[in-house]
């Protein structure tokens, strides 16, 4: 079996299974930046991807796409529900969250976490070469740099936390706590979306485990007796821009955006809300402030219409399934409230697009809102204004989101303040021209320079440092 110099591990493999025009089985790329960002330097390191293949009970042999050889790892029915969407995403993931849904914690879930995270990091460390480096990615695997440590210790290994850390108040109630903070401090480096998250994480360290914390590193003792250092801070992750920019200036999808306003009635505005169904992305509030300005009059459903894109998500898990009834029948109520022959005041989506889809979506909007309650990133408000080329448009954006840190050009807005929220997108649908174009050329420099390649270049040469000591 051949080694990989470069090895990356994460919950998914970066190819999604599908029929093709045959009927048979085929595998095509999952869209995404992660897997944009990695690809060229896959193909050039001999780089090898551990991930599960997203179907339970199927056993694959390594197979090679595109140059990256695919380690696939098996899972189980009942270990999708209990590490996948149990611990995962019912337990972490609301935790994590700031408990804006309660988390759930059950100890066979966290034994199937264990067993799981123990199954990946074998796999990698059996494909890795010696002194090769591997990199492991987010809240599903963050016991898998300690166990590749416990195997390998003579390779480099990074964590990337794609989602938030929470404030040590918060984290305290995992009955796991300490095994969790061990399981990342394995890696050499632990990059994080805000500084805050690194903060966050760092005062755990400092708390739970007593280890020394000098800035971002930690002085973790060894099994030997020895000591290593690792550092902890935050590396904001970007989009993959040139498809974007790509599709954003091809007639046809130009076309497509002047045919969704078209079919909406030509409203002077339009808003617009792109997210998976998800509690924490704020959807809720977002409607509840659109429906309160029509109620007040402060906008009319003949001038301004609100597109919600809401793709189907973890809909096997109660939050969720509860979730869609609550915004469903908010639309209902407000769709019934206040809509005409001639238009809607909200068109709700309940699925997924492609992407060429999305960018007609972002040309045709105006405004663009993302209310997140809490967000690790949101890459949706980079991906719009990648798209506006011409410098118009406004992005509502949460102030907490990790986009917000960079993005202040942006209407900054908290909410969980619903009037504060109807005055953002007040101030959002009456911007002229001149200060629209005014911050989005500064939101566009921000995104267009600071890409998803800037960002794996920046964790890469961090992990070389680390190397090189």
């Amino acid at each position: 079996m051949s080694l990989a110099d470069f090895v990356v591990v994460a919950n998914r493999l970066p190819v999604d299974r599908v029929v093709g025009p045959d009927g048979e089985d085929e595998w095509r790329t999952s869209p995404g930046g992660l897997v944009a960002a990695l690809e060229p330097m896959m193909r050039s390191a001999r780089g090898a991807w551990v991930g599960w293949a997203g179907q339970p009970d199927i056993e694959l042999d390594r197979f090679e796409i595109n140059g990256i050889d695919l380690i696939p790892v098996p899972l189980s029915g009942e270990e999708v529900a209990d590490y996948y969407e149990g611990f995962a995403n019912d337990t972490i993931w609301p935790l994590y969250h700031d408990v804006i849904a309660p988390p759930q914690y059950h100890r066979e879930w966290w034994e199937a976490y264990v067993k799981v995270n123990r199954r990946f990091a074998e796999a990698a460390a059996e494909v890795v070469a010696p002194n090769g480096t591997v990199w492991v990615h987010d809240y599903q695997l963050q016991l898998v740099p300690q166990m590749i440590r416990e195997l390998r210790d003579d390779v480099t290994i990074g964590y990337f936390h794609h989602i938030p850390f929470p404030a040590h108040g918060l984290y305290a109630q995992l009955p796991w706590r300490d095994q969790v903070l061990k399981g990342l401090l394995g890696a050499d480096v632990i990059g994080f979306q805000r500084a805050q998250d690194a903060t966050y994480f760092l005062t755990a360290v400092r708390r739970r485990l007593r280890h020394e914390v000098k800035g971002s590193s930690v002085t973790v003792p060894t099994a030997d007796g020895t000591t290593r250092t690792a550092v902890a801070r935050a590396f904001p992750i970007s989009i993959d821009t040139a498809p974007y920019l790509e599709l954003a200036a091809r007639p046809e999808v130009r076309a497509r955006a002047a045919e969704i306003r078209a079919s909406l009635g030509n409203p002077k505005k339009i808003l617009l809300g792109v997210d998976r169904l998800d509690y924490t992305k704020g959807i809720r509030h977002r409607i509840k402030a659109y429906g309160e300005l029509l109620e007040d009059g402060r906008l009319n459903v003949d001038d301004v219409t609100l597109v919600q894109v809401a793709s189907p998500s973890r809909e096997r898990v109660d939050a969720y399934v509860h979730l869609r009834d609550e915004i469903e029948l908010a639309v209902g109520r407000i769709n019934g409230d206040h809509d005409t022959m001639g238009h809607t005041a909200i068109r709700y989506l309940h699925q997924g697009y492609p992407r060429e889809e999305m960018v007609a979506l972002y040309l045709a909007a105006d405004v663009m809102l993302v209310t997140a309650l809490r967000d690790g990133m949101n890459l949706v408000a980079k991906e719009y204004v990648a798209t506006r080329a011409d410098n118009r448009g406004v992005l509502v954006l949460s102030e907490f989101t990790g986009a917000a840190d960079e993005l202040r050009q942006a209407v900054r807005v908290n909410p969980h303040d619903i009037a504060g929220l109807k005055d953002a997108i007040m101030t959002a649908v009456e911007m002229t021209p001149a200060e629209q174009g005014k911050r989005m050329r500064s939101l566009r420099r921000r995104v267009l320079e600071n890409d998803v390649n800037a960002w794996s270049s920046s964790f890469l040469r961090a992990l070389d440092d680390v190397r090189r000591r």
